[in-house]
């Protein structure tokens, strides 16, 4: 099922000079489990510096003691081509961290924000997946339903949106993430082959797939022609796939503290193409 059959335009935004926004880590965060706050603090520095070595502007926001998990600011919104989609979630400290991005975005960014107004839609940006060329959305409980893809729909008419279901406890781009252009990054488990068998039936365009055996690193980053992964304490098997079959250039980053509670790489950030001139924060 396909929400819009628009002429499809490829606009790439994962290349090109782009903005990071980022928030820190919060202490906070360890009141949620036992772990080394500390290791998470330099990972997600490292992560950053990683971020601006690529070329990227990062805008890290302060942190917030009251929203320990709004360092996973992927959630909050989802952007593509200069609009700003807000999050929006049942949860209700979930939501406080969608309505705090969208401030930053639209009165220190300049970039129109738009919100969801069905009060029976949820939205998850880590759900949503852009391939440069389509939609895919995935639905399942707890975070993304239809009403919240026709939202996606709605925002962004110029490509397909499709509703993918995902039968894993994690969003879409945990099972499923670019790997390059027009590559799908996906692992060996059950529950991601059964998502990119889906995903392959609904989609508009044709995709290359590089599978590797760990199912958190099907997770990547590609930016400005790099494409960035786990490091080879994480995913030693996957690693040694990525080297042979990854043509492009590629970095690794240890991230196994301050991602314990999310998707991986593609959560800690928002990535967007930067048109003006962005105000200091």
């Amino acid at each position: 099922m396909c929400f819009s059959q628009h002429v499809r335009v490829r606009i790439d935004n994962r290349i090109g000079r782009c903005t990071g926004s980022k928030h820190r880590i919060s202490d906070s965060l360890k009141n949620k489990t036992e772990f080394d706050l500390a290791l998470a603090k330099e990972q997600h520095k490292q992560f950053c510096s990683l971020l601006r070595e690529l070329g990227l502007d990062v805008i890290e926001l302060p942190p917030d003691d009251e929203l320990p998990d709004s360092v996973f600011v992927e959630s909050s919104a989802v952007i593509c081509n200069g609009v700003a989609l807000i999050g929006k979630s049942d949860d209700p400290m979930r939501q406080k961290e969608a309505n705090s991005m969208a401030i930053t975005l639209k009165k220190e960014l300049d970039i129109p924000v738009e919100v969801i107004e069905n009060p029976s839609a949820q939205l998850h940006g880590g759900d949503v997946l852009f391939t440069g060329r389509e939609f895919f959305v995935g639905i399942h409980n707890g975070y993304t339903n239809e009403d919240g893809a026709r939202a996606v729909a709605m925002s962004f008419p110029e490509y397909p949106v499709t509703p993918i279901k995902v039968g894993g406890t994690k969003p879409l781009k945990y099972y499923v993430s670019m790997a390059g252009p027009d590559v799908l990054c996906v692992s060996t488990s059950e529950i991601c082959q059964e998502i990119v068998k889906r995903m392959e039936r609904e989609a508009s365009f044709k995709y290359q797939k590089i599978t590797l055996p760990e199912e958190h690193a099907s997770n990547m980053l590609y930016i400005n022609g790099t494409l960035i992964h786990r490091s080879p304490q994480e995913i030693l098997e996957s690693h040694k796939i990525i080297k042979e079959k990854i043509d492009i250039p590629t970095r690794n980053i240890n991230i196994s503290e301050f991602s314990q509670f999310s998707s991986g790489l593609t959560s800690a950030c928002i990535l967007l193409r930067r048109w003006k001139s962005i105000r200091s924060i």
